[in-house]
């Protein structure tokens, strides 16, 4: 079960480290703020936590939150902003409905919305954004640090444990219970294809000496239970 109260002060400490008391529209510092200025974190807290605990939900929980911000914690040397990407983490499937193609912008457009309003300056809410939006390709640019802790954060599911892996693919599966098997077995495999086709799956160096042997092992081994 995840631990709702030290989410909460991980978001208060993420947000509190980007933004600025009072830097521009939307980000009032003044009232019922908090020490460093600007908002009380925890209302956008709730929110976001409220969206990741949504019952259509099996995978992408506040389990895949905690996971995701566990992992930026592992890279964070490699960013050039961790709390901006922890911010993205927060926000990247902030919005999921696994029948719709739109969520990655939906997200993207959440954050947009509510950080200027939380206080965040608008260029550290529109790097969370762009971050938001690189987890539709999870192909970052050679330079984008922050690109690669955030997505190589996201994937590092894909090095998980037997047993682990087992449980992911199966809440995947919960996920996408309205989609028959033959479609599903189908479009699945085209994922795992395309992900084993990719020169790297990770872009950090220690996602590539950790996480890249054992997760093109799980990618294998689940394509070859696909096929037969």
């Amino acid at each position: 079960m995840a631990d709702l109260d030290a989410l909460r002060l991980r978001f208060a400490r993420a947000l509190e480290a980007t933004r600025t008391a009072g830097d521009g529209p939307g980000a009032p510092g003044e009232g019922h703020g908090t020490p460093g200025g600007g908002p009380d974190p925890a209302p956008y807290a709730d929110n976001l936590l409220t969206r990741w605990q949504e019952p259509q939900r099996r995978y992408h929980t506040v389990a895949h939150l905690t996971a995701v911000l566990d992992r930026i914690d592992v890279l964070e040397k490699y960013a050039d902003d961790p709390d901006v990407v922890r911010l993205a983490a927060w926000f990247h499937d902030a919005v999921y409905h696994p029948e719709r193609s739109e969520n990655e912008e939906r997200s993207a457009r959440l954050a947009e919305r509510a950080l200027p309003e939380a206080g965040v300056p608008r260029d550290k809410t529109a790097e969370v954004a762009r971050l938001v939006r690189l987890t539709v390709t999870h192909d970052p640019a050679d330079d984008d640090r922050d690109g690669q802790v955030l997505c190589d954060a996201d994937l590092a599911i894909l090095a998980a444990p037997p047993s682990a892996y087992a449980a992911y693919t199966a809440e995947v599966r919960e996920e996408y219970h309205f989609v028959p098997n033959d479609a599903f077995r189908e479009g699945r495999s085209g994922i795992l294809r395309q992900l084993l086709g990719l020169p790297r799956l990770f872009r950090t160096p220690y996602g590539q000496e950790h996480w890249e042997a054992t997760a093109r092992y799980n990618l294998s081994a689940e394509l070859e239970m696909l096929s037969t």
